[in-house]
């Protein structure tokens, strides 16, 4: 069962809508980042069972963040969502390619994200 998410995102409004929907409403063990930099140093002391990951960050972008994340061999096989505003069917196959097993859409709506998180990882789990 999914319990503990690591969220990586930038924008502080976002991270208090996550952190709402899948704290209050999801019933999760959340961790939140505000760069890639801060994920990698995160993941030493929590080991997520998913990884939500802003595609668009200053320094670190979402897919540098996830290609560092996926040398740690704890996190090879954690899947990631990508989360974005960049949704043409173009971009979406890109983030696939990389390995993540899905995109969640900004805006998303916090009601419906706890049960769009548990369907991917769903989907992601051997």
């Amino acid at each position: 069962m999914l319990e503990r998410i690591l969220c990586v995102e930038d924008d502080p409004d976002i991270q208090a809508v996550v952190r709402l929907a899948l704290e209050t409403l999801g019933g999760f063990t959340l961790t939140l980042c505000s760069s890639g930099t801060e994920a990698l140093e995160a993941v030493e002391t929590f080991t997520p069972e998913m990884i939500l990951l802003d595609v668009m960050m200053p320094g670190m972008d979402g897919p540098n963040t996830l290609a560092a994340l996926r040398q740690k061999p704890a996190l090879a096989q954690v899947p990631v969502a990508f989360m974005t505003a960049r949704v043409q069917p173009e971009e979406v196959s890109r983030y696939l390619s990389l390995g993540a097993c899905g995109v969640i859409a900004k805006p998303f709506d916090p009601m419906a994200l706890p049960h769009q998180v548990k369907s991917l990882w769903h989907g992601a789990a051997p």
